[in-house]
Formats: structure tokens, sequence, C-alpha cells
């Protein structure tokens, strides 16, 4: 793997080792740092490529979800990347398998979890999912890495099952345990501030923030009691 003579020996010799993200096809990059030695390693910069190189992303927010007719199988999140919060769009597609077993595929969202979250669905909600097909994707190409987005997978899930769409106006921001509980994550403020500024008015969560914003939001500590949001 380049560790003992290759690549990675180089990165023992530098300060810092910065890596690019995303789809091939698509023109964002995400330059996200792996070492360094005089700061924090969890900040990132989003970029666009050109035909003149790569220059600084403008008008982060429409990149990564569609402010246009709602329609079901989509819900959106905040996710924090260093000190940057970023509005996501979480995609879900539910259908009945034709295979003996059912397919889950994630892209930009770690597939384990995802089967955490349907076995929880089927055991908490009784959603008969063992019979279906169940397809997430982050738009965007961008991968979320924290546990902070488990709320809006589970609502783009149950409306994509359900056929409902969900108001591009709400954000869902919170962990889900394997009890079905929904906690609290950290940088809420941070996330909220930037949910207002996008143009959201609803925000579903596991308490309600310190901070007082121009947001309605909804607190929820379990999944159950968020099924009677829809």
């Amino acid at each position: 793997d380049g560790s003992i003579a290759g690549p990675r020996v180089l990165e023992h010799m530098v300060d810092t080792v910065l890596y690019f993200e995303g789809e091939a096809s698509k023109e964002l990059r995400m330059l996200r740092g792996f070492k360094n030695r005089f700061g924090s390693t969890s900040e990132i910069g989003i970029f666009e490529m050109t035909g003149e190189g790569l220059i600084s992303a403008k008008d982060i927010a429409s990149k990564f979800f569609d402010k246009s007719k709602a329609q079901s199988g989509s819900a959106l999140t905040v996710s924090v990347e260093g000190s940057r919060a970023i509005i996501l769009e979480v995609q879900a597609l539910v259908t009945q398998s034709t295979y003996p077993n059912p397919k889950r595929s994630a892209t930009g969202f770690d597939v384990n979890r995802l089967n955490m979250l349907l076995a929880l669905l089927e055991k908490k909600i009784d959603l008969p999912l063992n019979n279906y097909d169940v397809f997430i994707n982050i738009s965007g190409g961008i991968k979320i890495k924290e546990s902070s987005a488990d709320l809006a997978v589970i609502a783009a899930i149950i409306s994509s099952f359900r056929d409902r769409p969900l108001s591009k106006e709400s954000v869902f921001i919170g962990e889900v345990s394997l009890t079905g509980e929904i906690k609290d994550v950290y940088s809420l403020d941070l996330r909220l501030k930037e949910a207002q500024a996008q143009g959201i008015k609803k925000a579903v969560i596991a308490q309600k923030p310190n901070l007082k914003l121009g947001i309605k939001t909804f607190a929820v500590d379990e999944v159950p009691k968020m099924i009677e949001l829809f």
C-alpha cells in the first residue's frame, strides 16, 4: 500500500497532507486535510472545476440541495465540516424488491449505519422493509462522516416508502441510537443559523436550542414520535 516504500513515505516527511474528494463526473471538489502538524484537519475547502482550473465555489448551498418542487424521498439536513455548516440533501429510493435478498446501497453515507437504521424502522414502527430495495444518496458528491444525518435518512426513507414529499423548508438534525432515541448533536446553533440563512423555516431536532432564532423547532426524543410529524 506504499507505506514502507512509496508515496506514503512522503507523508511522514511533510507537515501537511491534503486530499481532493469528489466524483469525476461532477464539477465540485472538496479539499480535505489528512495531516496537519500546525492545525486542525477537520476544515474543508469547496471548489469548482472549470476550464480555467479550480476556483472557490460560490453559493455553496445551491450546489448541495435543490430548492425547487418537493418530491418524495428527499430530506434536508445540516452537516458540519470544521467550522463550516453545509445544508445537504439526503435522497432515498424505496422500491419493491425482485431479489431473494433486498439490495441496500448508500452513496456518501455509511452502508452499515443504513442497515442499522432500516432494522430500527422495522422494529420500532413496524415499517415492512424486508421486501424492499433501499438506496441512499447524498447530493453533491459529498460524504457524510458524522451521525447527525441519521434523522434525515430516516425521514427520506419514510417519505419514499409512503410516496409523501417533505417540505423543502424543513431540516432534520439528530443522531439515532440503537434504542430509537434521538440524540442531540454538537454545534446545533451553528447548524440552525445556516439553515435560517438559507430560508429554512422548520427544524426537527432532539432538543430546543439555547439560541433564539427565527426558525420553528420541533423537539422529538424518539423515532416513533417523529413519525407523527408526517
